[in-house]
């Protein structure tokens, strides 16, 4: 942004933006969805979610390259602007507020059912609502507050798992919780191979979990928040995608080396299963202690990254110029409350069909599901932007210390990969409805924006 732009305060530590981008993409799909991951394809989840975060490498290392040189809030919209077209950078901007409200509004509803679990009696209408004021509090009271309850959802998810994971191992290698006897990882191939699903299962495994992974472009927002932003960014990008994988792929090894794949439906949580296998009373209370934290982190990054690029949008007048105003703490707090307000509307909307009609939760999980192809957009746009900008600017890359590895075949390597991705999920039935809503969604904003750019040149 120039410097008579509108400008938001520097006030988030490194630590932060790493525990961010880590909460963001650990949500409460690794916790109780693991299973439904797993179906799919069986023990050789394991390298689809290795495949998946080495092809996200590549877009966060493109991504780190450009923040480096330019560093902004919601900067990976402003790069598809420059180095590619400027519905580019549109469309980039506005599938990522959908894709949050979206995400956002998913995880007050899950909110609400795990507070079921403490107060059964409790409306889930008074809970989400409570949990939406809530967190929209702590996103207008400044950056620097959501970056520390942000950091410390996140730290809550992360030791969770690094706890399951040790635990897990010690089952696995000194039989701890099976009377000694350790249950090795012979249940890797022992129930129909490793491959269980197939060619096929294999590859629709990968849209599913693609969508786990959505958020991790979340360090692209934060860049204009955030203290020393080029060291934050090359120190947040080097750590970030190898502990997502370490959490992802350890967390799942454990799961299938403890049970058989294909009993994991009966198991419920294998979280859960794997606390109480080792006596640890109240396993189903703590797993659901952070599986709440884990939608609250979801939810308030949803709140926050949303907000920030309905404000740039404001700021670049493509939407009216009050919601980019900001509040004396210097947060966006129009677009923070059209937000949250977006939400509670999405959750209330839900909370109605469910009252009128019990098979209506089947409409939301399609809209849900449709988050996923708006929230592979800033991924396309972060590889394709750095590709223009290797050709267009040479000179700024004599000094560069972050430069993209492989240039450009990782590039051309994750581009292919995600469009193979996307191009499952239409021969996939169990995804088809959801990657054309959002496919009509990208259309329309399209329509929008040439229609929007037809009344400037008009008014010019």
């Amino acid at each position: 942004m120039s410097d008579k732009r509108v400008k938001l305060n520097r006030t988030m530590t490194p630590g932060q933006m790493e525990m961010i981008a880590i909460g963001g993409t650990i949500g409460s799909g690794l916790f109780m969805g693991a299973t439904s991951t797993i179906k799919w394809t069986g023990p050789s989840v394991l390298l689809a979610y290795a495949f998946v975060g080495l092809v996200l490498y590549g877009v966060m290392r493109a991504l780190g390259e450009l923040i480096y040189i330019s560093p902004g809030t919601g900067s990976f919209a402003d790069y598809g602007s420059k180095y590619i077209h400027p519905v580019a950078g549109y469309l980039t901007k506005w599938s990522n507020v959908f894709q949050f409200i979206i995400v956002g509004i998913s995880d007050i509803i899950a909110m609400s059912q795990y507070l079921n679990y403490w107060w059964p009696n409790l409306p889930d209408w008074i809970s989400g609502t409570i949990m939406i004021i809530i967190l929209t509090l702590a996103n207008l009271a400044s950056a620097k507050s959501y970056g520390r309850l942000e950091f410390w959802f996140a730290m809550i998810k992360v030791v969770t798992i690094i706890v399951m994971i040790i635990i897990g191992l010690m089952v696995i290698v000194l039989g701890l919780g099976n009377h000694w006897q350790p249950v090795g990882i012979s249940n890797l191939w022992s129930h129909g191979g490793f491959f269980t699903g197939g060619f096929m299962g294999f590859m629709f495994s990968l849209s599913v979990i693609a969508g786990s992974y959505q958020g991790i472009e979340l360090l692209g927002i934060t860049a204009g928040e955030a203290e020393s932003p080029r060291h934050a960014i090359v120190k947040s990008v080097k750590s970030v995608i190898w502990r997502i994988l370490i959490f992802y792929i350890g967390a799942i090894f454990v799961i299938v080396s403890i049970y058989p794949w294909n009993q994991l439906k009966a198991v419920g949580s294998p979280f859960v299963e794997t606390f109480t296998k080792v006596g640890i009373t109240g396993a189903a209370g703590i797993i659901n202690f952070v599986v709440l934290t884990a939608a609250l982190s979801g939810a308030n990054s949803g709140i926050y990254s949303a907000s920030r690029m309905l404000f740039k949008l404001s700021v670049d007048g493509e939407v009216p110029k009050f919601f980019s105003k900001l509040s004396k703490r210097i947060v966006p707090n129009v677009a923070i409350l059209t937000i949250s307000f977006w939400i509670f509307v999405g959750f209330a909307v839900n909370e109605l069909l469910a009252i009128f009609n019990a098979k209506a939760g089947n409409i939301f999980v399609i809209v849900y599901s449709s988050s996923v192809l708006p929230g592979m957009v800033p991924w396309f746009v972060i590889l394709l932007s750095e590709l223009n900008f290797r050709k267009n600017n040479p000179d700024q890359l004599v000094d560069h210390p972050f430069k993209m590895p492989i240039y450009p075949f990782y590039n051309y390597f994750s581009l292919i990969a995600l469009s193979v991705i996307l191009l499952f999920m239409f021969f996939n039935p169990d995804t088809r409805v959801s990657v054309s809503v959002g496919a009509i969604f990208l259309i329309i904003m399209s329509i929008i924006f040439k229609l929007h750019t037809k009344r400037q040149v008009e008014k010019a």
